[in-house]
């Protein structure tokens, strides 16, 4: 991976076989990142998990072969102090149809290109929503509502 930075704007490239989450999280804790905001990504995928959440949980359809990554976004808090990161993607395959969803896993296929903005100083939170069953952004956590 590569990286550079112009204060708290980051620009990364990912290589070939490098898992998203994986390398995001890794690139928080050596950046000392604690919370941002996943502008946008482009690139290839070579396979990926989708989850859509039905309300109770997410059904997820897995992509086996390469695909186009057009669009990726999401953000990245903390959980337990380590990054919790939350993508989100839209991806074309060889006919040209687009599919997407909530990024549950995906591997980089030649290369991926991503943008983010980090706020130093912040942390976000991704509490549990026990309502939801989810883990929601909280963009000031400790503070009293």
């Amino acid at each position: 991976m590569q990286t550079v930075n112009d204060g708290t704007h980051w620009m990364l490239r990912l290589d070939e076989g490098q898992d998203l989450h994986q390398t995001l999280a890794e690139f928080a804790t050596k950046q000392g990142v604690r919370a941002a905001a996943v502008l946008m990504g482009i690139g290839m995928l070579r396979r990926a998990t989708l989850g859509y959440w039905n309300g109770k949980e997410y059904q997820s359809r897995e992509i086996l072969e390469p695909h186009e990554l057009v669009a990726l976004h999401g953000s990245i808090a903390e959980v337990d102090q380590a990054p919790s990161v939350h993508l989100h993607v839209a991806a074309t395959g060889p006919t040209h149809e687009a599919v997407g969803g909530h990024l549950i896993r995906g591997t980089v296929g030649i290369l991926g290109e991503l943008y983010l903005e980090t706020f130093p100083g912040r942390v976000f939170g991704r509490p549990l929503d026990e309502g939801l069953g989810l883990r929601t952004l909280d963009l000031e956590p400790g503070a009293t509502p």
